[in-house]
């Protein structure tokens, strides 16, 4: 919002205006924001845009008449790239597309591409960020260019065609060894209702299904949309043989009680800043411990160094290393049963009085 503020560009006094991976901020409310669209796909940050009053979805129409388009490029190279071929589509004639990134995740370079698509129009650097933003946009981009770049970010075939995905999704190229690792160690009598917490693509629920055949029902939670589209396609061929479901949401706002026989998760550990969170871990731990019914069986996998164990201790009633390897380790945790111990002893105090 620098720009703004210092009055290098002027606050568009009409037409709608596009912010594409939105955040929320006190330099963002200094603005008049009722014409405001916000696009943010990763779950914990739409929410914060929403309780901030403004209008966000997973992912905006790509039209062309913005006034004004915002855009916060990720670090992956080929989906900023399209990101700003989106964000130069949808500026109506006259309008910029400003963009800020910080300078350790690639700044300059977000730059290049900009002023390489549509021109440079002006930069400012403070905050170890910087922002920059096209000239008036009148249809003069490199077409080819912006072409070339949306294709760059859409899904494709991997591993052998057995799966999609696309850039910018965790370990969108390859299994992510910490999945590969829990599912090698799947107990195969996993049965009945489960869900996969952290679902990404959807690699580890494949497995279930593949592993796993009492298991009747799955269900899917991802706090990124892009990754959560791409898990509903990877396992469209296993929704004959089991009831599937997917949820865009932030699991460490909680999940309904008692509803599952197991659950199966890598949960995160970083945010999406990139720093370390283990309390992300932490926090799946308890909520999958609620969601289990009693007796209910968690399959988790965790980097060794994570501070998990207390947590495990005081949710589960058992819980045992399965595997470990590459610095990963694979626990099974076993939700308790209530104990009717107590209630037959009231009874029969209650006899021996009477």
């Amino acid at each position: 919002m620098l720009p703004f503020e210092s009055g290098a560009l002027p606050w568009p006094g009409h037409g709608d205006i596009a912010f594409l991976r939105a955040r929320d901020g006190w330099p963002l409310r200094q603005f008049a924001l009722d014409r405001l669209h916000a696009e943010q796909g990763f779950k914990p940050l739409a929410d914060g845009l929403e309780l901030a009053g403004l209008q966000v979805q997973a992912e905006l129409d790509t039209g062309t008449g913005a006034s004004l388009v915002l855009v916060l490029p990720p670090r992956q190279r080929d989906e900023a790239q399209a990101l700003l071929a989106r964000a130069v589509e949808m500026a109506a004639p006259g309008a910029r597309v400003v963009a800020a990134v910080a300078n350790d995740e690639g700044a300059k370079s977000r730059e290049k591409d900009l002023q390489q698509l549509a021109g440079l129009g002006g930069t400012l650097t403070k905050f170890h960020c910087r922002v920059f933003w096209t000239p008036p946009l009148s249809g003069a981009h490199d077409a080819a260019l912006l072409e070339r770049w949306r294709q760059a970010d859409a899904p494709r075939s991997i591993l052998g065609g057995r799966f999609r995905c696309r850039p910018g999704v965790f370990a969108w190229d390859r299994i992510d060894p910490a999945s590969a690792l829990l599912a090698a160690h799947l107990p195969t009598d996993l049965a009945g209702r489960g869900a996969d917490l952290g679902a990404g693509w959807g690699y580890l629920a494949a497995e279930v299904l593949a592993r796993c055949p009492g298991a009747t029902a799955l269900d899917l939670f991802e706090a990124e949309a892009r990754a959560l589209e791409l898990a509903r396609d990877n396992l469209a061929a296993h929704a004959d043989r089991a009831t599937l479901a997917f949820h865009w949401h932030d699991v460490t706002r909680g999940l309904a009680e008692g509803g599952y026989d197991f659950i199966v998760s890598n949960p995160p550990f970083h945010a999406h800043d990139r720093g370390d969170r283990p309390e992300l871990g932490q926090r799946f731990i308890e909520v999958a411990a609620q969601a289990l019914r009693p007796g209910g069986r968690l399959l988790l996998v965790a980097n060794r160094h994570l501070p998990y164990e207390d947590t495990l201790a005081q949710a589960f009633a058992s819980r045992r290393v399965l595997a470990e390897g590459g610095g990963f380790k694979v626990i099974e945790a076993v939700k308790s049963v209530p104990s009717k111990g107590p209630a037959v002893g009231v009874k029969a105090t209650r006899e021996r009085r009477r």
